[in-house]
């Protein structure tokens, strides 16, 4: 006989594949639409691995302590010595031995755990059902209750002070609560009285817009610094320029005083902050790591020492000793404009077009956001009684409860006659030192002073 074996037709791959599928489909079509039995041995040993795992140390209560749950008393009675061991590495065997008969003919582990779960409250609370058993080992949240505002006066404008003939960018109040200095694009440095609003002194100097002032609490010293490059100290009691701190390679928009060392910081569009000695005029740090625009700093006491916001949208602490940040927080998505530092409490504001965030010294934890003043942010203001107020480039003013963050009062700045509405801005603000005066400087040239309504 012929050998034919030799002659048959290779068969192709293609070929071999489709008929490889159609038998699969054969073979499964008649349970394509059919669901899958429930395998009640596998469930049981999920559940029991699962409570385990999640609530291994609550399972049985610690030698000598009673239960306080009507229910529990049976399974712990019977067996009191009962312990973790119990429980097999491969959690087929139940958790507990002795179960009472109420509850054996259901998922008998879960029940259990829950009723000695349950054991460890001390409020007596009713048996959970056996279809919640796994509800019932897992601690119910307490329902959000919104904290109740404090309750604060409504602010209405007292005084209206002109004098300057640019926009006012900055202002400072003096520690005896007397006078206020502000500074504007006038070039000009001006001094009132703050219980009558008149102008007291004038201090000429600067050959461009004064941006920053600060008046020492340990001396009788004012700082100034402004768009011209320049940080200028002057003394108080002669009224003339005593030392200037050269080094900034740009504008210089803000400045700080330390409260207890004679130190002062300042920043600007060179985007650093830098570290002065008041007295030898020495640069001791130069604060580097912003990648624009350094808008404000503040400094305190405590750590955090030294606190910058950029027009990067980061806030940065700094180790004031090592001249290095030793926290970013980057939750702004815009550019942080202000920052203010609450008087009594450890925490801070930070003030940006997206939002107002609050934040907790010393690691910078966020506490919560300010939603509402969609504006651009220029100032932040806060005094003792937990008044935080926001200043923006159209006029308005935001008063909020600095514990809760609650809205109360908004007010819209009034341009004066012979301004135009562009000319709403207000640019700094701050309250005096009894915290129950706020001055504003604004874009129409003017100075408001704003107070508590008595009659409210």
């Amino acid at each position: 006989m012929a050998d034919t074996t030799g002659t048959e037709k290779p068969t192709s791959v293609h070929s071999l594949v489709f008929r490889s599928l159609k038998r699969t489909h054969d073979l499964f079509l008649a349970n394509q639409n059919a669901p899958v039995s429930p395998d009640e041995n596998a469930d049981s040993i999920s559940r029991k691995i699962k409570a385990k795992d999640q609530y291994g140390t609550v399972l049985t209560l610690p030698k000598g302590m009673k239960p306080h749950v009507k229910g529990a008393a049976e399974a712990t009675d019977a067996a009191p010595e009962a312990t973790n061991n119990e429980i097999t590495s491969n959690g087929d065997e139940p958790i507990r031995e002795n179960i009472p008969n109420t509850i054996a003919n259901s998922d008998t582990t879960a029940a259990a755990n829950a009723a000695m779960s349950n054991a460890l409250v001390l409020v007596n609370k009713p048996q959970q059902q056996p279809s919640n058993q796994l509800q019932a080992l897992v601690s119910k949240k307490p329902a959000s209750v919104m904290p109740k505002p404090q309750w604060h006066a409504p602010w209405k404008l007292m005084r209206v002070i002109s004098g300057h003939l640019g926009w006012v960018r900055c202002v400072d109040v003096e520690p005896a609560n007397e006078w206020f200095a502000t500074g504007a694009a006038d070039r000009v440095i001006k001094i009132w009285d703050l219980a009558s609003g008149t102008l007291k002194l004038s201090l000429t100097g600067h050959v461009s817009t004064v941006r920053g002032v600060a008046i020492s609490t340990r001396q009788p010293y004012l700082f100034s610094c402004g768009e011209d490059k320049q940080v200028k100290c002057w003394d108080l009691e002669c009224n003339k320029v005593i030392r200037h701190y050269h080094g900034h390679l740009s504008a210089v928009y803000a400045l700080s005083l330390h409260p207890t060392l004679d130190i002062l910081l300042t920043c600007g569009r060179d985007s650093v902050a830098r570290v002065w000695d008041m007295r030898t005029k020495a640069q001791v740090h130069c604060l580097t790591g912003h990648t624009n625009t350094v808008s404000d700093v503040k400094t305190q006491a405590g750590d955090p020492q030294v606190v910058t916001g950029s027009h990067d949208s980061t806030i940065r602490f700094w180790d004031l000793i090592a001249g290095r940040t030793t926290c970013t927080l980057t939750h702004h998505k815009k550019s942080v404009r202000s920052l203010a530092i609450h008087p009594k409490w450890y925490t801070m504001a930070s003030a940006s077009p997206d939002n107002i965030k609050e934040w907790k010294f010393p690691n910078g934890e966020f506490i919560q956001n300010l939603s509402g003043h969609s504006a651009i942010l220029n100032s932040l203001a806060c005094n003792a009684d937990n008044v935080l107020v926001s200043g923006a480039d159209n006029g308005s003013l935001y008063f909020w409860d600095w514990k809760t963050g609650y809205n109360f009062q908004r007010l819209q700045t009034a341009p004066q006659p012979g301004s135009i509405d562009p000319e709403m801005g207000i640019y700094a603000m701050t309250f005096d030192q009894s915290g129950s005066r706020l001055i504003t400087c604004e874009a129409d040239k003017t100075i408001k002073i704003y107070k508590e309504d008595d009659t409210a």
